[in-house]
């Protein structure tokens, strides 16, 4: 399949260029910038554009012929909290959606994130239950995890109007090259990630699936929590759980079935057959 990949120079995006590389596929990358040390730039099976896609003629021609899109292309943190994150994230989003349903493109992944919860860039953590899947309530306050949650309004939107579209939207935690890379001693400054992360080999895994996997497996739009069962901490998630959230209650039956951590990820493994694997 030939994909686009928005974002292609940034961490995420060279993983799951190259994981797409690996998988067969023929690359179209996209990018704001062009990266002199891309060890994927000579690869015969990839092509990069120097684009700005928040000029929605420049997406509609990057992405002719493709048969996917892969939507990376934004900040990753909300930066002074005051407007350009917001507005650039949400006007790439919809560009990409548009111009996909444009050219009749119906797979598509954004990258979405964790932040749509009141998390670690709130001004403080707010969580309804535990552990958390993709029913829990999106209530972020600033502009970052705004920015994600109205893509995600977006693809909706994009979806109802254009029903063969498909389109997933992947709530990745921080991507990381091991757990080692996200663990901080400070578990109470952490506390808003939950002390989470995910490999970011397997991230990409995610993403390829999100536009790869038959469509039988689902339609329309899907959100997915994509985040590592174990924790970037030493210290038992129970205990955590305890110290830091102990009004917070468990929905039943989690403790019981023997599984671990602060995020239910079994909707991915359902549609997607996704499984947290730290490849690194």
């Amino acid at each position: 399949m030939k994909i686009a990949i928005t974002g292609c120079n940034g961490e995420v995006g060279r993983r799951v260029v190259l994981w797409a590389l690996k998988e067969g596929h023929t690359v179209v990358g996209a990018d704001r910038i062009v990266a002199q040390d891309a060890e994927f730039y000579s690869n015969p099976a990839f092509s990069f554009h120097q684009v700005d896609l928040k000029d929605f003629d420049a997406a509609l021609k990057v992405f002719e012929g493709c048969g996917a899109i892969i939507q990376l292309a934004a900040f990753r943190q909300p930066m002074d909290y005051m407007v350009k994150v917001h507005n650039d994230n949400v006007v790439i989003t919809w560009n990409v959606l548009r111009a996909a349903a444009e050219l009749g493109i119906d797979r598509v992944a954004l990258a979405s994130s964790v932040n749509v919860l009141r998390g670690v860039f709130s001004t403080g953590p707010i969580f309804h239950y535990f552990p958390i899947d993709e029913n829990h309530p999106c209530e972020p306050d600033e502009p970052y995890g705004l920015s994600k949650l109205i893509a995600e309004s977006q693809a909706d939107a994009i979806v109802r109007r254009y029903p063969s579209m498909r389109v997933a939207s992947i709530r990745i935690h921080w991507s990381v090259p091991t757990r080692t890379h996200a663990y901080r001693k400070d578990v109470f400054r952490t506390r808003g990630d939950l002390w989470g992360y995910v490999q970011m080999d397997s991230a990409a895994d995610a993403f390829l699936r999100a536009v790869t996997v038959e469509k039988s497996r689902w339609i329309g739009h899907e959100t997915f929590f994509i985040i590592a069962p174990q924790l970037a901490a030493d210290e038992d998630w129970l205990e955590l759980k305890e110290k830091y959230f102990p009004d917070t209650p468990m929905k039943p039956g989690w403790v019981e079935s023997s599984m671990k951590g602060f995020y239910d990820c079994s909707k991915a493994e359902r549609l997607l057959g996704w499984v947290h694997e730290d490849y690194a």
